[in-house]
């Protein structure tokens, strides 16, 4: 994770290239797609229709057809999200009978040879090579190195793909990047994107642990950003499928770029960082003991309210809660839905305007001289070391006052994303499934400070900067309100109780995963641990 970088040409970018779109009032969605491979269905989401694919292995017998024409794939990465994808792509085209090679492209000298050896990758086999190697020789490169080094190597891989390849991502952000200093893709290559919507290791854990029941996987986002082929749709549908994702949806890579990375700043790691180390602080200020304080706080979200989200929808949380726990709630989210709104509308402004990209790239610039640290070693996460420790899983609370902040700042991430237009489909994926189906079940079993201290470079680096701002702003302006007695805003509690997204989410909740995550069960994935 450590870059060096030449960032003189986006620092003299213009701004302009990230203005945001015009702010709507309610979500919008795309007009559609057609694919000649996969049926499309329809569903409705609060007051929009969607179209997306379902996945499942009884797909798998039209691969062949999607892929056509690719003989070989090159997985370019070894990171959080390739050993995953590489594998389960390798995995399902060999299931449908496809005479397709699956490759992995790393740097001369990596340390990742040996890890993608041991998933059985090889030299010998021709299914293991230095990057550009590896580029050169595929017909579908899909890219997956860091953000930061995606910033800094584009132009050589553009150089590298023969004539006919596609590149595929799982990120937008090297748009945003291309976007800031006024270049473009290649017009003559086809750029599409299939963007799980989850950590590597749940990809690939999911499809694992799905195999006897037509299949489990992370859902995905896709787009199709430059078609010359006229089979772009199809190739990222069959990508999705192949990867084992539930469903898919459609999205463009400005759109993506703009909902990923604010949402890791945001509810996904960065807010419940800060929500987190608030609570704690309250709570042991209130008496609690330090292990009962984090019970309170964090175990409370990672242990139990995450689990009603993910199978009942949001506000099954505020429903399933006594009269006088109801009261509680409504004075935390009363309290708390504008401080963190207020945050959240700033992060994507920055993430719009482009310069919460800037941050990432000049961030990876100075880490040879100033390496990034951890964060597991303060009080609160060294206390929950002890209580995942000592844990019963049928004890964990509910608190009201934990679930009225976590779920406002849920709420208000939903809204700044309604609000610029993103559609249901997206808003549920990125604010709410992928926290809930993906991430909070590792924070749950291996701590959040480990999810922070262990995700990509670009996550890591918004969560470490908007991490404090919701933790300050919740403590100087959330709690004080309640402290201080002021009245529940009714007309906030209202907008919350018959907000359209409840719906949106039960139908998302239908097409969720077949299989729960099991995070400590023996897997083929790659988990990065940083010691």
């Amino acid at each position: 994770m450590r870059f060096s970088l030449a960032i003189g040409a986006l620092l003299a970018s213009s701004v302009a290239a990230f203005a945001p779109s015009s702010v709507v009032p309610k979500s919008t969605a795309l007009a559609g797609f057609t694919s000649n491979v996969f049926e499309p269905v329809e569903v409705q989401l609060a007051d929009t229709t969607e179209t997306i694919v379902k996945g499942g292995r009884n797909l798998f017998p039209l691969l062949p057809k999607a892929f056509e024409g690719i003989k070989n794939i090159g997985v370019i990465g070894w990171g959080s999200q390739a050993p995953a994808q590489a594998q389960n792509l390798r995995d399902s085209l060999n299931e449908a009978g496809a005479d397709i090679k699956v490759s992995i492209g790393l740097r001369e000298g990596s340390s990742s040879f040996a890890e993608a050896e041991a998933c059985g990758f090889s030299k010998e086999k021709g299914t293991l090579g230095e990057m550009f190697s590896v580029i050169k020789e595929s017909d579908l490169v899909i890219l997956l190195i860091s953000d930061a080094a995606q910033a800094k190597l584009y132009k050589d891989v553009f150089a590298a793909m023969k004539p006919g390849a596609t590149l595929g991502l799982s990120h937008g952000f090297l748009l945003g990047y291309l976007d800031s200093i006024g270049e473009t893709f290649p017009k003559d290559m086809d750029v599409i994107a299939v963007c799980p919507k989850g950590m590597g290791p749940s990809v690939r854990r999911l499809y694992e642990q799905g195999k006897e029941v037509n299949g489990a996987g992370i859902n995905a986002s896709f787009g199709v950003h430059q078609d010359v082929s006229g089979k772009a749709t199809d190739l990222a549908l069959g990508w999705g499928v192949a990867l084992g994702s539930p469903f898919m949806f459609e999205t463009t890579l400005r759109s993506e770029y703009c909902s990923d990375i604010y949402g890791e700043r945001g509810i996904l790691l960065g807010a419940v960082h800060g929500i987190v180390e608030s609570l704690f602080r309250r709570y042991t200020r209130q008496g609690m003991t330090p292990e009962q304080a984090f019970t309170e706080s964090c175990e409370s979200i990672t242990g139990n309210i995450v689990k009603i989200i993910s199978t009942k929808g949001i506000k099954a949380v505020y429903d399933g809660l006594s009269e006088e726990d109801k009261q509680i709630f409504k004075q935390a989210y009363s309290a708390s839905y504008m401080p963190a709104k207020e945050i959240l509308q700033e992060i994507y402004d920055e993430v719009s305007s482009g310069n919460e990209i800037r941050t990432v790239i000049m961030h990876g610039d100075r880490t040879k001289k100033y390496p990034v640290g951890k964060i597991d070693g303060t009080f609160t996460w060294q206390v929950g070391e002890k209580v995942r420790a000592a844990r019963d899983e049928d004890k964990i609370p509910l608190n009201p006052f934990t679930a009225g902040v976590y779920v406002a700042t849920m709420m208000a991430q939903c809204d700044v994303l309604l609000e610029a237009g993103h559609p249901y489909s997206e808003v549920i994926n990125e604010s709410v499934i992928e926290a809930v189906d993906s991430l909070c079940p590792y924070m749950h079993y291996r701590g959040v400070a480990f999810m922070v201290d262990n995700c990509s470079f670009t996550a890591k680096t918004g969560s470490r900067k908007w991490a404090p701002r919701f933790d300050y702003i919740l403590e100087q302006l959330a709690y004080t309100a309640v402290d201080n007695g002021k009245a529940v805003n009714d007309q906030l509690i209202a907008d919350f109780e018959n907000h359209p997204i409840h719906g949106a989410v039960v139908e998302c909740c239908k097409l969720r995963p077949s299989v729960d995550i099991s995070c400590d069960v023996q897997s083929s994935t790659k988990e990065i641990v940083i010691e």
